[in-house]
């Protein structure tokens, strides 16, 4: 066996954010004659691959001097996301219908829906997703019900520790660059010294020394020799990729934990301390990083673990797997703002709960040049094949890539990207859709995350195409979410080792802006870790799923909680990925030449195409039943038969650079509309008023309309919530370019 590429270190130190859109509501669009169209924020009705459909207030003037004439529309709209912003941009807008309750004149309505149906396409809607996500009224059937859940071995020491993972009995390669041989199956870079024939573990700021790679690992105080050597030139690599403070280095090395098998280390410093959480009979373990939890009556501890929750008389274990809807009923009660308010993303019947499992269902997307887009797959020998449990389709198991076979064919993935050959070697060019049985591959299998890459259109140009957080190893399973399948993969073993997607190892957490990061223990944030059997420089490394994917790490000595209640921890949050040091972003297609996301470039001969709906995402539902079959008699319903919202020939004439509409001035994000298009207003003290030809009055709405919009303005002012948090947990210096000449282009 022979390492891959040559040596690169990889550090997971975390990197702000990119600048946001603008995500101020109402939007303005001004008109010709002087007037303006007035668009208040969308109420999501749902989405279906990466069509969003929307209701929306409307007001209008057609001259400056007239008074404002509200109303209510519907549309779909291609929604291109963007998680590094964390925002969206509703472009390819079809207004689907129009209401203007308080006119009878029917010229008055046709003229209203015209100046409508004309003037919003011209523009795009930025919102955030986070607006997006809080407004979903419901939710669809997305779920991974065969996950698996069953614990891996979990570790409790009670000093500072550090977890060091290798994917069974180590192997020992020559690494032709350094001259040295190097542990290949781990991604800590382990080397073995040729001078005394000792094993060394880098870590950063510390070397440690064994015998044995398992077991023994000690300080290993001065260097000499080759490795004095090797530390210089490790030391001034780290240095010309570092942004930022270092992170302090703890005052003595941890003690280094090793394991050859899926493992979790829960740690505490000293003994366990437990603190109580306000309103609810639980404690938590407070000099820890690790989310554990005691409930008081039973006398048990629960820990979360890569979004699942284990429950043990001991922190020795052994270990059982709790639903997160057979919790006790206290962890619900967790307040937000309390030290331990991030976990309740995983605790079933919580608003927090149900925002993951919608962002877990929203897709980064993009458009790739399908005349230029191409992949390379590298086999460590001829192909070979294995078939996947339950279907047809058959894996290529001796390579990094993603690659199916089926029905004669070959499609791989790469960074978010269909491929399609002839032939298993290639050449590839961009698919115009998925294998048809992949949406039957089960979670046993390692090819189960290409499920979540979609193709939503085609044209002659370009392939619109999006991936779910699946593709990242976020999964739906039951009332919350999940890291990782929850099985292990056999790696592949041969002349090269390529690994495959781990759930276990690294303290995958979740938090509510950003997705999932790794939180080894109170004392890792120094280490630094190997791929150069397999990443960013080389061919995909796979620990984490995609090429590209490498989740951030949560620095140690965190000052926890404040998720939810809005008060900034100390933590510096990246997004769902953080790929490398200098390069940050949480979206694979950045690191795609071939691909652009939220991009408002021309696509002009674009041609309808009808996909099947198979390539793109379950749907959340929306309910349109009071839509269309309301009183249509003072509007009117126009033939929508030869345009579905998605997929329309004169698409093309929509997506040209567009202006973007700007924030309202003087406007409150106030105003509503209820499914049969009437207009409300809500007032400051709480109350609605409803929009009639005399102005605003106050409602006499139904209780269950009142309730509904009380809905509405808790999901709205919660959305805002999102928002504002997560822009105050970052900043925005400039990132840095990647490294000159190593960047991958596909």
């Amino acid at each position: 066996m022979k390492l891959l590429i040559p040596l690169s270190l990889i550090l997971f130190f975390i990197f702000p954010s990119q600048s946001y859109g603008q995500d101020t509501w109402p939007k303005e669009i001004p008109l010709s004659t002087g007037g303006k169209v007035v668009i208040y924020q969308p109420q999501v009705e749902g989405f279906e691959g990466n069509i969003l459909h929307t209701r929306s207030a409307v007001s209008v003037r057609q001259q400056a001097k007239d008074e404002p004439v509200f109303g209510a529309v519907w549309a779909d709209a291609q929604m291109l996301t963007d998680k590094d912003t964390r925002m969206a941009t509703l472009e390819s807008i079809d207004i689907t219908d129009v209401r203007f309750p308080n006119i009878e004149d029917q010229s008055k309505i046709d003229a209203f829906e015209k100046l409508l149906e004309t003037e919003i396409p011209k523009w795009n809607l930025e919102i955030s997703i986070d607006r997006i996500i809080a407004s979903l009224e419901s939710q669809g059937k997305i779920e991974d019900s065969d996950l698996n859940t069953t614990p891996p071995k979990i570790i409790y020491r009670k000093e500072p520790s550090t977890l060091v993972l290798i994917d069974g009995e180590p192997k020992i390669e020559k690494n032709d660059d350094l001259n040295m041989e190097t542990v290949v199956n781990t991604p800590f870079f382990i080397v073995k010294n040729p001078d005394d024939k000792k094993f060394y573990l880098f870590g950063g700021d510390f070397w440690y020394v064994s015998g044995s790679v398992t077991s023994g690992w000690q300080p290993a105080g001065s260097l000499s020799g080759t490795m004095k050597e090797l530390d210089k030139a490790l030391q001034e690599q780290i240095a010309e990729n570092q942004e930022g403070e270092k992170e302090p280095a703890p005052a003595s090395p941890p003690a280094i934990v090793v394991s050859t098998e899926p493992a979790e280390l829960i740690q505490s410093e000293g003994e366990a301390d437990f603190q109580s959480i306000e309103g609810t009979s639980l404690l938590y373990m407070s000099n820890t990083t690790n989310d554990i939890l005691m409930d008081i009556s039973s006398q048990t501890y629960y820990v979360l673990l890569a979004g699942r929750w284990y429950n043990s008389k001991s922190l020795n274990g052994p270990w059982s797997y709790s639903a997160p809807d057979k919790l006790p009923a206290d962890f619900s009660k967790i307040p937000k703002g309390s030290e331990k308010d991030v976990v309740l993303a995983n605790v079933a019947g919580t608003p927090e709960a149900r925002d993951a499992t919608m962002e877990a269902q929203i897709p980064q997307t993009a458009k790739v040049d399908r005349n230029s887009t191409s992949c390379t797959v590298e086999y460590d020998g001829k192909p070979k094949f294995e078939p996947i449990e339950g279907t047809s389709l058959q894996v290529a198991v001796n390579t990094s890539s993603t690659v199916l076979r089926a029905n004669n064919k070959y499609y791989a993935v790469e960074n978010g990207v269909w491929f399609v050959s002839n032939n298993a070697e290639g050449p590839w060019k961009v698919s115009e859709e998925r294998p048809s049985e992949v949406e039957k591959i089960p979670a046993s299998s390692p090819a189960y995350n290409t499920k979540y890459v979609y193709i939503y259109d085609v044209t002659p140009t370009y392939i619109y195409t999006g991936y779910t957080p699946g593709y990242l190893g976020c999964y739906v399973y039951g009332p919350t979410v999940v890291y990782g399948t929850g099985y292990y993969y056999r790696p592949w073993y041969g002349a090269y080792y390529y690994p495959r997607p781990v759930t276990w190892g690294f303290g995958m957490h979740y938090n509510p802006w950003t997705g999932w990061s790794m939180n080894f223990g109170v004392s890792v944030g120094f280490f630094s870790f190997s791929f150069g059997h397999g990443g960013y420089y080389g061919r995909p490394g796979g620990w984490w799923g995609p090429p590209m994917y490498r989740p951030p790490y949560r620095p140690p000595y965190y000052g926890g909680g404040g998720y939810y209640g809005g008060r900034r921890n100390n933590i510096n949050i990246n997004g769902d990925v953080n790929i490398n040091v200098g390069n940050n972003t949480n979206n694979l297609y950045r690191y795609r030449n071939d691909a652009v996301t939220r991009d408002r470039a021309s696509t002009a001969n674009r041609t309808g195409s009808s996909r099947d709906r198979a390539n793109q995402n379950g749907n959340i539902s929306r309910d349109r039943t009071q839509n269309t079959t309301r009183d249509r008699t003072q509007n009117t319903t126009r033939d929508r038969a030869g345009n579905a919202g998605v997929n329309t020939s004169d698409l093309s004439n929509r997506m040209q650079n567009k202006p973007t509409a700007r924030p309202a001035d003087r406007s409150k994000n106030n105003v509503y509309t209820d499914k049969k298009g009437d207009v409300y207003r809500r007032q400051n003290n709480g109350n609605w008023q409803q929009k009639s030809s005399n102005g605003w009055n106050k409602s006499s709405v139904t209780p269950s309309t009142r309730q509904n919009l009380n809905r509405q303005s808790e999901m709205r002012n919660r959305g805002t919530t999102r928002t504002n948090s997560y822009q105050r947990t970052q900043s925005r210096p400039a990132s840095r370019p990647a490294p000159s000449g190593r960047r991958r282009g596909n």
